[in-house]
């Protein structure tokens, strides 16, 4: 019988592969709690139209890659491709709106379906962090800390904060008629995918990854030539906000966030060590997400980070091992062994036993997992009341009375 073979484009993780995303999770809970972003969960379902009102029908997103089936009752339901959109809901049927503003932070999977490659997969995990209710300038400038002193609690050197203004609706709007008016005139130049966005959203063919298109971007209007004194001065706030955290960043007049709702600022943080997949978190302020799921007008910021790119860029953390390893000789032993294994790690001290093969085995197995100590114990200990504390790195030992060995062990 052929073997049963995962799903193209999910992983299983073992030893340090899996060390490492929980590394890059454990990271971004210490400092979340830092900055006073509370945790919270949402579902990995939803139903269908609360990605297609939020990300878009004519994004790839939706057209593409989502994963959306019919359940038993005919109801259209999707596995979350993000976390924002399920986020929003929430705050709208949940009743969060009473205690905005609300900084909220939350990791999982995401699904997508699209070409597995370096660091991408069908089935993925994302951090994401979110500002809902506040749409001061500050609130941009906390979000973009927390991901710039993420990277930096995991050790990632050499990103870039690459950042841009979107502007306000009367700015966007006036930009993307420039765009279109531009976009349009060249339009024979333009890839067929870009020929396409240009009726959707012209604002897409900024970021085309289409050879072709980058001289007729690179001829592209820029929004500073359309900036309201309101949207200027708002990016000036959020700039030196920034300048005064001490956090670098680097101005990218042609990112863009496509969708409409959409507003002031977009960020991207920026690597060479991933190839083409460079960005390793991004994000920006969509003030008018919430309204076209049907509720009231809502600022809010947000980014999200792919786990698996994170845990691509640290080094294998340190293995997890037991302080102590019981080895028991004869049934007697095994059954004592048992007990003083379940007291050592009621009293926190990982510990863990070596049950199979002779003492030489044992003691071989409990040095293979690292341990610093290995607890002899046989008939003649039982006897006693006293375990052979043996220090596995300097093969010194001595005995120790049962009732004393998580304090020696904690000392």
């Amino acid at each position: 019988m052929t073997p049963v073979q995962p799903v193209r484009g999910t992983q299983s993780l073992l030893h340090q592969d899996a060390d490492r995303l929980a590394a890059v999770v454990g990271a971004f809970d210490k400092v979340r709690r830092l900055y006073g972003f509370r945790r919270v969960e949402v579902p990995t379902i939803e139903q269908t139209a609360v990605f297609a009102r939020t990300i878009g029908e004519t994004t790839d997103v939706v057209s593409k890659e989502m994963y959306s089936f019919d359940d038993r009752g005919g109801e259209s339901i999707t596995l979350r491709p993000e976390f924002t959109a399920g986020i929003c809901r929430a705050y709208l049927s949940e009743g969060w709106q009473q205690y905005a503003p609300l900084k909220l932070a939350t990791s999982g999977s995401a699904f997508r379906y699209e070409r597995p490659q370096k660091g991408r997969f069908r089935e993925f995990h994302q951090l994401d962090a979110e500002i809902i209710g506040a749409g001061e300038a500050q609130a941009d400038v906390e979000l973009l800390a927390f991901a710039d002193q993420l990277l930096k609690e995991l050790g990632i050197t050499g990103t870039i904060l690459k950042l841009n203004t979107l502007g306000d609706p009367e700015t966007r709007g006036a930009w993307r008629d420039a765009l279109y008016e531009h976009f349009r005139a060249h339009a024979s130049a333009l890839s067929d995918d870009s020929q396409a966005r240009l009726e959707r959203n012209p604002l897409r063919i900024l970021d085309s990854k289409a050879h072709a298109d980058w001289p007729v971007v690179d001829s592209a209007p820029v929004i500073d030539d359309f900036l309201t004194t309101e949207a200027a001065d708002f990016f000036g706030k959020v700039t030196a906000g920034l300048d005064a955290a001490g956090i670098e960043w680097e101005r990218a007049p042609r990112l863009v966030r496509g969708l409409d709702y959409y507003r002031h600022t977009a960020f991207e943080f920026i690597t060479d060590r991933l190839g083409a997949q460079g960005t390793v978190i991004a994000g920006g302020r969509y003030d008018g997400l919430i309204e076209s799921i049907g509720g009231p007008h809502t600022p809010a910021v947000g980014w999200a980070a792919g786990i698996e790119r994170l845990a691509m860029m640290i080094g294998a953390p340190e293995a997890e091992t037991p302080v102590a390893v019981i080895v028991p000789l004869g049934e007697r032993a095994e059954a004592v062994g048992q007990r003083l294994l379940a007291d050592l790690r009621r009293d926190g001290i990982a510990a863990d036993m070596a049950y199979r093969g002779n003492m030489k085995k044992r003691l071989g197995r409990a040095n293979d997992t690292g341990a610093a100590y290995a607890l002899i114990v046989g008939d003649v200990e039982l006897d006693s009341g006293e375990a052979q504390l043996k220090n596995l790195t300097s093969g010194e030992q001595r005995s120790i009375a049962f009732d004393l060995i998580a304090e020696a062990l904690r000392s």
